[in-house]
């Protein structure tokens, strides 16, 4: 019996012990939205560990995986431009080849490939020139975006006390001002609120013509206190203080018990009638 028990207790057991182990070089994600497309790089950080990095470990004029392990992708929900030359919407794998003086940002379409030994130039999608320059120390590699708007992002590759910019050009504004134009175009007659939410994108953008004829369209369709303030605050940007005020009485009017609105409307009134 006692041997049935242990061969019971042995075949019971798993036969290889699941433990994960770290990694020398960890695993890491980034996804920023620039716009309206979102940038997903993914990628191994490996350390400086007290060695000499560029031209020793990285050698120059050579193809670098861009990290460790795997290769590094990145990944663009919608097309984009780098540096302004276009790259289509996909997931590609990223390689570069440093030099003293410039380095080489290589996108290639075979996305999946282990570092970059079975890097194939022939599958290249675009490659650019970016020019590094000196940074803060960085021990384990990093990719970074320190600049990001509607339109653009700049993303560095950072390491030791090197970094490697490059830009993303999404076109968000033109991309979603057409599709506002879509909406607005294509909104029923009794729709208020898309023409609004057209007007107010289009005012953030700076397209005043638009939005001033999206807002029109949207008071006509039914006033209400928030196109008919966003009114008067393109009013009062515009320098147009009588204006401005007597909408944002309009919209005073109709905010009914939204206290923290209400406080808002009164405290602009106050400011735009001082200027008077």
């Amino acid at each position: 019996m006692r041997k049935l028990a242990l061969l019971s207790l042995l075949f019971a057991l798993p036969l290889f012990a699941q433990v994960r182990y770290p990694q020398s070089s960890p695993h890491a994600t980034i996804t920023q939205s620039v716009g309206t497309t979102d940038v997903t790089i993914d990628y191994h950080r490996p350390g400086v560990k007290g060695r000499p990095i560029w031209g020793a470990l990285v050698p120059y004029d050579k193809v670098w995986r861009t990290g460790a392990n795997e290769a590094t992708t990145i990944t663009f929900s919608d097309d984009v431009t780098i540096d302004g030359k276009p790259l289509g919407k996909g997931t590609y794998s990223l390689h570069t080849i440093p030099g003293k003086t410039e380095w080489t940002v290589i996108f290639n379409n075979v996305a999946k490939q282990w570092g970059s030994f079975s890097y194939d130039q022939t599958k290249d999608a675009l490659r650019v020139v970016e020019h590094p320059h000196m940074a803060p120390m960085t021990e384990l590699m990093e990719f970074t975006f320190p600049s990001v708007s509607a339109d653009y992002a700049t993303v560095e590759i950072r390491w030791e006390r090197l970094a490697v910019p490059f830009t993303i050009g999404t076109a968000s504004t033109e991309k979603t001002l057409a599709a506002a134009r879509a909406a607005v175009a294509a909104a029923k007659p009794d729709d208020w609120r898309t023409p609004m939410n057209a007007a107010n994108f289009a005012n953030n953008a700076g397209e005043m013509a638009d939005a001033r004829t999206w807002l029109d369209q949207s008071i006509k369709v039914k006033p209400t206190y928030q196109n008919l303030y966003l009114r008067a605050q393109m009013e009062a940007k515009a320098k147009q203080n009588d204006a401005a005020v007597k909408d944002a009485e309009a919209a005073l009017a109709l905010v009914g018990d939204n206290a923290e609105m209400k406080s808002e409307i009164e405290k602009s009134i106050s400011e735009w009638k001082a200027k008077k």
